[in-house]
């Protein structure tokens, strides 16, 4: 196996919040029957963790597992267990109908840190999304666009915002971020 390297080699800009690229992580696309007793037990048993709620993620001490759709959940954890936990996922779940890929090497992970009403800026401004405190909390995931690319992101704290997207996009969303975070362009949404 070949070591993992950061998309933009650990890039980071500071404006109104930060943005950092974070080092690699593994990223597991977990797709199946939510209700199925078996899925159930297999997800609980990788994540440490039950399926979150409807655009919930829930994190333990193993990683991080995010509700995607009604039929899909993403597995976020250390870069080295993916592979392993993709294996044991696969066979605690043969003879079912699911899909448990590895795609880590396929997407790429960012951080915003800061204040959290100019976190919650910085993505209003670029998605589709209510981000007042009351729309969007801690532990809540929204799977949508972040101007013309597809991502996901969550609030890890009230200071901490993920942003997972496609590798082949990474450089466009750094750009973004960092154009949009420039230290006067705040517009004041949540102060």
């Amino acid at each position: 196996m070949s070591n993992p390297v950061n998309t933009l080699g650990g890039a980071k800009t500071t404006g109104f919040v930060t943005v950092a690229e974070m080092p690699p992580h593994g990223m597991i696309t977990l797709r199946g029957d939510f209700a199925a007793a078996k899925f159930k037990a297999a997800v609980k048993k990788a994540a440490g963790a039950a399926i979150p709620a409807q655009r919930k993620v829930a994190v333990t001490d193993k990683a991080t597992l995010s509700w995607m759709s009604p039929d899909e959940l993403l597995l976020v954890l250390p870069y080295d267990k993916a592979a392993a936990t993709q294996g044991a996922l696969a066979a605690e779940l043969d003879g079912t109908h699911f899909l448990a890929e590895n795609v880590s090497d396929a997407r790429v992970m960012f951080q915003i840190t800061g204040e959290a009403a100019l976190i919650r800026e910085l993505v209003a401004k670029l998605a589709p999304v209510d981000m007042s405190p009351e729309a969007f909390a801690v532990g809540d995931i929204r799977r949508t666009h972040l101007n013309q690319i597809a991502a996901a992101f969550w609030l890890e704290d009230d200071s901490r915002l993920n942003v997972v997207c496609f590798r082949s996009v990474a450089r466009y969303l750094f750009d973004l971020l960092e154009v949009s975070a420039v230290k006067g362009s705040e517009v004041g949404l949540f102060a």
